[in-house]
């Protein structure tokens, strides 16, 4: 470890001169000594891990406290080496940061309503001190670099945490070179066959792309060196992550993308960017609509740059980025260029750089935890569209904005009052779909009665859809309250839990303390505005009521006479066998039986009652041969409201088709089931075969789950597995 310690002072001397080395060799010390002993997955020492943090670090071009914390991040979680020690031996400044890591990393990527708390902390300790998050990034993408040594549950979901909070964090801090490597490790994970592919198709492809681009380089760069512009010139193929949204966008093999490659041409001034690209577009036919300019209007974490796309000699497409120096480190390291180049953020860069880290917190006000974190999916990885106000303003909206999300993002009293819009001069649906560069008016009158209802289902921006909502609250109580009603009446009716919920104080009130609601109304009113969605509670309401029809038809049956003479087994297994009292219960891998399956028993010879479905194989063939040994048996109710999960298989037939296997993930994470096992196989012909195993309470939420990945697109058919032994 010396060595490796030896390197990173080195590495440090070179990036920042001014870094205090005694301070962060002591630092390293005081790691070491804390974490001795301990081992990480791979069996390397622990110490490695917040030396290569630290190296990450340094790289981004933090200061000393930074690179200190990134030493000691671990320490308060996992050694005894508290925040106490931290703060007397290292100052308030690297304890303070090192807490903020730790708080970080106790976040749980679990239940909606838990994980909305978890980001809003996140989002506080980023407006505190930007600095946290960065050392965060740090810490995941050192480990995003071992994902290969964790059980392969634990490595697929912390890929999916990866690819949905921390790469679009970097995107918004604008540190492109770590968000590129966190989404190819989290891919490598998430879909390894989709990304092997990729991997393999482009080394399939190197020597003829490294002709490619070295023939465009040599030709831009002699054209500049006549118009003696001073530049230097680079070329790369686009990361693996991108090329794979592009063809599971396009649905298209590795072979049939054509523009994966970059050139990027840096010079001296923004003068410069613009000869530049008029000397480009001399030399190669630019693709209409391809051509962005991020010098004019930046992206809100602070990108700059020219992207054109154009078609060299051979038919083959290739982009083309052109910016300045000081562009190009901004664009690599962000929001870290601050510190890399100007030691620290002044006041000025600070408002700027973090305005949407408030408007998030800020969004989180009176939003449901499931909405609040599809909005942050979509605020911070979202394409975006530059418009223009008369005035010439630019406001940047996510892709998809209507003239609503502008009108509110203006102000709120500007969307109250909306009336129309005109786009480019011409009156224009106010749903409609607004473009780059599109010149927007909005028309209001005192006279406007406010937004409409539908409006909520229109918008894009989180933004507008809160003051929208916030505005029914406030103005249209009474009419809430009716609207409210009659949705939840329609809605119990079409249940069938109308009377279930009027004629049940107990379900009533219930459902008022799950949302925190003080009466009927004020559920009513906020179903009316928008506030909670009726399904959440209905689901509530179907929860509490199917409870007590469970303990009624319990009561009846215990009030009723005994149809076996001998005692039925019940232990906590979830199963009553009939004729037998206490014994051992298993179920059968073959059928995996799971509540609401018709089962039946079979007795084995010194390892009790083997539980299996009556459509399984096994019974249907050997319920002649052995009927002595098959018993009747049934699922215990009272054991099932405790809710046990069981393990069942599924069989999934599908066309075989990049990121089908990652979309199959998704579904099954988004249902919030255990996965025991997902594998894939490629068949002939083109179709493929998905195996998985997973953890469920029973059938309907089962046949839930295969629903819902029948809707992805190649699947062909989803079966339970039956196997016969």
């Amino acid at each position: 470890m010396q060595d490796r310690i030896a390197f990173l002072i080195e590495r440090v001397q070179v990036q920042n001169p001014l870094a205090n080395i005694r301070k962060i060799r002591a630092a390293y010390e005081s790691a070491e000594a804390a974490h001795e002993g301990q081992k990480r997955r791979n069996g390397e020492p622990y110490i490695i891990h917040p030396v290569a943090v630290a190296e990450i670090i340094v790289e981004m071009g933090l200061d000393t406290d930074s690179i200190c914390a990134g030493l000691l991040h671990d320490c308060i979680e996992d050694t005894q080496f508290g925040y106490k020690e931290i703060e007397n031996k290292f100052g308030t400044s690297v304890a303070e940061l090192v807490d903020g890591v730790t708080r970080l990393g106790m976040l749980q990527y679990s239940k909606e309503q838990e994980q909305m708390e978890d980001l809003r902390k996140m989002f506080m300790a980023m407006a505190k001190d930007i600095r946290v998050i960065l050392i965060k990034l740090a810490d995941r993408l050192h480990n995003a670099r071992t994902f290969q040594f964790l059980p392969e549950k634990k490595q697929r979901d912390k890929a999916l945490e990866t690819m949905e909070i921390y790469a679009p964090i970097a995107h918004r801090l604008g540190m492109q070179r770590i968000k590129w490597e966190l989404e190819d490790l989290s891919l490598k994970c998430l879909d390894p066959i989709g990304y092997n592919e990729i991997v393999n198709g482009l080394k399939e492809q190197s020597e003829q792309q490294e002709q490619f681009l070295e023939g465009i380089k040599d030709r831009i760069s002699g054209k500049l060196a006549e118009a003696n512009i001073e530049h230097t010139i680079s070329a790369r193929v686009k990361h693996i992550y991108s090329i794979y949204r592009k063809m599971y966008a396009q649905h298209k093999t590795i072979n049939e993308i054509y523009d994966i490659c970059a050139v990027r041409v840096i010079v001296d001034t923004v003068a410069d960017c613009y000869n530049v690209l008029g000397y480009v577009h001399d030399l190669y036919k630019p693709i209409p609509g391809r051509f962005k300019d991020y010098i004019s209007t930046p992206k809100p974490n602070g990108y700059q740059s020219l992207h054109t796309t154009v078609i060299g000699r051979a038919g083959i497409p290739f982009e083309i980025q052109i910016r300045t120096a000081e562009m190009h480190k901004m664009a690599e390291y962000g929001v870290a260029a601050h510190w890399k180049y100007k030691q620290g953020l002044d006041k000025v860069d600070n408002e700027q750089a973090f305005a949407w880290i408030r408007q998030l917190l800020e969004a989180q006000q009176d939003t449901e935890a499931e909405d609040f974190i599809k909005a942050i999916k979509v605020d911070l990885f979202a394409d975006e569209v530059f418009v223009f106000t008369p005035r010439g303003d630019v406001v940047n909206l996510p892709a998809g904005a209507t003239p609503i999300d502008l009108a509110y993002a203006i102000h709120s009293a500007v969307g109250n009052r909306m009336t129309g819009a005109k786009v480019n001069g011409r009156i224009t649906p106010i749903d409609s779909t607004l473009k780059n560069g599109d010149i927007v008016e909005i028309l209001t009158s005192k006279e406007a009665r406010g937004p409409s209802r539908d409006w909520v289902k229109i918008v894009k921006t989180t933004e507008a859809r809160n003051k929208i909502k916030q505005w029914f609250k406030k103005e249209r109580r009474e009419e809430n309250i009716i609207q409210g009603r009659e949705e939840l009446d329609r809605e119990l009716r079409a249940n069938l839990l109308y009377n279930g919920f009027y004629e049940n104080e107990e379900v009533q009130k219930n459902c008022l303390n799950k949302f925190s609601f003080a009466h009927l109304d004020e559920m009513y009113a906020s179903i009316g505005y928008g506030g909670i969605t009726v399904t959440k509670v209905i689901n509530k309401v179907k929860d509490d009521v199917n409870r007590i029809r469970r303990a009624s038809e319990r009561t009846e049956r215990a009030l009723q006479p005994q149809q076996y003479h001998r005692p039925a087994s019940r232990g906590n297994s979830g199963v009553i066998v009939a004729g037998l009292d206490n014994c051992l219960i298993k179920f059968a891998r073959c059928c995996t039986p799971i509540p609401g399956d018709d089962i039946v028993g079979f007795v084995t010879r010194g390892y009790g009652v083997s539980i299996h479905r009556k459509d399984c194989v096994n019974y249907i063939n050997g319920q002649h041969d052995s009927e002595d040994r098959w018993l009747d048996a049934w699922w215990d109710e009272e054991i099932a409201d405790s809710k046990p999960r069981f393990i069942t298989g599924l069989q999934i037939s599908t066309r075989s088709r990049i990121g089908v296997l990652s979309d199959v993930a998704a579904v099954l994470a988004a249902s919030k089931v255990n996965v025991h096992e997902l594998s894939a196989r490629d068949l002939n012909d083109g179709f493929g075969v998905i195996n998985a195993m997973v953890d469920v309470a029973g059938v309907a939420q089962l046949d839930n789950i295969i629903n819902r990945i029948k809707g992805i697109k190649g699947i062909l058919d989803v079966t339970r597995t039956v196997d016969a032994h």
